[in-house]
């Protein structure tokens, strides 16, 4: 068993995968015509980091609601969290790249940690080894 999915809801599809695959380096698994379940057309559009097996779905915001949460998904938590070899390293790709970060990179008990924020304003977690 495993997570095979995790969504995150956009403004639009392609500043996102923007952001995802040229900005961050992720792979762009998915992109299809799709519809919504009354029967207006969307996109699935599924995104992943290199090597993972959990993806993240990029839903366009639609309805009454959803434009509401976009970048509110976790009420201002950190609710994602991207692992890497080397968080320096990544951070100075990422801000060379214009990704908007919370805090600077540091050290705590459980590894080096940097907090960034997506395209829709979520906040991330970038983390390394201790």
């Amino acid at each position: 068993m495993h997570l095979a999915l995790v969504t995150i809801v956009v403004d639009e599809y392609d500043p996102a995968i923007d952001f995802f695959v040229d900005t961050l380096g992720f792979e762009l698994t998915e992109d299809s015509p799709s519809w919504t379940d009354d029967g207006r057309p969307k996109r699935w559009v599924v995104v992943r980091p290199p090597g993972a097996e959990t993806a993240v779905l990029l839903a366009r915001a639609d309805g009454d609601d959803q434009p509401a949460v976009t970048g509110q998904q976790v009420a201002g938590r950190v609710g994602f969290f991207l692992h890497v070899d080397d968080v320096e390293a990544a951070y100075a790709r990422m801000v060379a790249a214009g990704v908007e970060f919370v805090t600077a990179p540091r050290a705590e008990p459980y590894g080096h940690v940097a907090v960034f924020r997506d395209i829709a304003g979520n906040r991330w977690d970038l983390l390394g080894p201790a």
